[in-house]
């Protein structure tokens, strides 16, 4: 006879640390920082147990409330633009006739 466990929507810190693959003091971290809103775990006593995918659109929202948008920095006397092309790409346009 099998029976099949129906699988509480929330999961313990040790779970929820190796779901997004960080540590358990990571994410003790994001909980003490508000990056994981008091609405998506309930704590009693030391014990926490968090709903796994509100905590994920949280974090979600956090990171595109976070993106970078295109900045343009200019230099006055020189011809340097700086421009973010992505989170982690930095592009300068640098014209060699003026630059030197």
């Amino acid at each position: 006879m099998t029976e099949t466990k129906e699988k509480s929507p929330f999961a313990t810190i040790e779970s929820l640390a190796q779901y997004f693959c960080v540590s358990v003091s990571t994410i003790r971290a994001w909980v003490r920082q508000g990056h994981i809103p008091e609405n998506t775990y309930i704590k009693v006593g030391y014990t926490y147990r968090f709903n796994r995918e509100a905590v994920q659109n949280a974090l979600m929202a956090m990171q595109k409330e976070e993106e970078p948008r295109d900045v343009e920095v200019g230099v006055v006397g020189a011809a340097a633009v700086a421009t973010v092309a992505d989170e982690n790409q930095l592009e300068f346009n640098f014209d060699t006739d003026e630059d030197a």
